[in-house]
């Protein structure tokens, strides 16, 4: 931290993190009149969304349409057909006739975009401290403090800041992951890596399209294993992507919620929760089930739903893995090879990584930060400076605030947010930070 310059450089507005969200924010940034001093800091080494789940023919669950930039604008040179058309696969999707690409292919999109603000964008930074930066009482901007790749400090300044650090997987109580214990956000590299014995019995726990697409995935991959689907519902539940349903996922839906009353807020997530969370593709619950039924036929039962299921424990003994549970399909524990948790993920946590700064943050009766409209966070009045949300909105703005059918429309919410601010000076008196 520089104590004895006279001044010191400060960036307009400062991601931390550089996932599908703020590399939206940067294309929507580059599109308007007024260009922002930006800088992003992202904590992996490359550009990636959620790598080890690209498995082989699993589709998006969102229109090519809902794309980084395309409900935002449609003539922007970032859309998904733009890319289709520089890698001269326009016509050759288009005949496929669908709406879906695969995951693998929108990675290659998301990846094509990323590439034309790699300058903006420090890659192997993990940010470990927020502080306020005050001049006479004053806070005027943030101070970011990373540590880089080899250990290294260093400290940005940002009038704005915009944190859009990604969920974080979710493991039932006491579960932790290790070589036979894994969360799905690993999968693909474990299974990289993994010695199966000859006849391998894998555990699958979950019920959400993430433990489907896995368990069709071994099912295939793996045909001498033995894959038993875990979870505590009778069978998997389809996802409703009827169009009236469908409307939650509307731009329009973020201001119905955030306006609305804590009763009908509450109501709106009961009603509408199985269009996001724990619920499957109805094509791939019909493949697993004739997959199913066809082991039944030929007398070999490869694949076993253990339904109804409460687990109690789970511990590894020897070389495998030990499920206890209760089930009226299963008498006694689940010994398995291997224990695969598609448990799904916990919201973006902003107390953590906010909460030197709290202080100068207004704060509802549950202690979070209160949140307007535009995602930016509510500020005292000595704030000049402004904090942005791109995730953990869930409560305040509904299911879809943080979800890629949202991404392009909020990117630009908050870009015209930034603007309206006005650019600030690029320098900024040196003071000793302040929480």
């Amino acid at each position: 931290m520089p104590r004895n310059a006279a001044q010191t450089e400060i960036y307009d507005a400062l991601g931390v993190g550089f996932g599908p969200s703020n590399l939206a924010l940067a294309i929507a940034l580059s599109e308007q009149p007024e260009r922002l001093r930006t800088r992003y800091l992202e904590r992996t080494r490359q550009f990636g969304w959620h790598r080890d789940m690209l498995i082989d023919d699993a589709t998006m669950q969102v229109s090519f349409l809902k794309d980084l930039v395309t409900p935002r604008n449609p003539v922007s040179r970032h859309s998904f057909v733009a890319y289709l058309h520089q890698a001269r696969r326009f016509h050759s999707f288009v005949n496929q006739k669908t709406l879906f690409p695969t995951r693998i292919e929108f990675h290659k999109y998301l990846e094509w975009a990323a590439s034309d603000f790699e300058h903006l964008v420090r890659y192997g930074q993990t940010v470990t401290e927020i502080g306020a930066w005050q001049d006479q009482g004053a806070v005027t901007a943030w101070a970011v403090t990373a540590t880089g790749p080899d250990g290294e400090l260093s400290t940005t300044l940002t009038r704005n800041l915009v944190v859009a650090t990604g969920l974080t997987p979710s493991l039932p109580a006491g579960v932790r992951t290790s070589r036979r214990i894994w969360h799905s956000s690993s999968f693909l590299s474990n299974l990289r890596d993994w010695q199966p014995p000859d006849r391998p019995r894998i555990a699958v726990i979950g019920a959400g399209q993430s433990a489907a697409e896995i368990t069709a995935h071994l099912y295939k991959q793996h045909e001498a294993a033995e894959i038993y689907s875990v979870y505590s519902r009778y069978g998997y539940t389809q996802s409703d992507d009827s169009p009236y349903a469908n409307q939650v996922f509307d731009p329009q839906a973020v201001d119905d919620f955030y306006y609305a009353d804590q009763q009908t807020k509450q109501s709106l997530y009961r009603y509408h929760a199985n269009t996001n969370y724990s619920a499957v593709d109805q094509d791939l619950i019909e493949e697993l089930y004739r997959r199913q039924y066809s082991d039944t036929v030929s007398g070999r039962e490869r694949l076993r739903v253990v339904n109804l299921a409460k687990i109690s424990q789970v511990r590894e003994i020897g070389d495998k893995v030990r499920i206890e549970l209760s089930s009226p399909h299963l008498d006694g524990p689940l010994d398995v090879d291997l224990a695969i948790f598609a448990t799904g993920y916990r919201p973006m946590d902003t107390d953590g990584i906010l909460a030197p700064v709290l202080s100068h943050c207004d704060l509802g009766e549950d202690g979070r930060p209160l949140i307007g409209r535009d995602y930016r966070i509510a500020t005292r009045p000595h704030v000049t400076a402004a904090i942005y949300l791109q995730g953990g909105t869930e409560a305040s703005h509904g299911i879809s605030s943080s979800l890629l059918s949202n991404t392009a429309t909020r990117a630009g919410e908050i870009a015209d947010s930034l603007t309206r601010t006005g650019r600030a000076a690029t320098t900024l008196p040196v003071s000793v930070p302040q929480e």
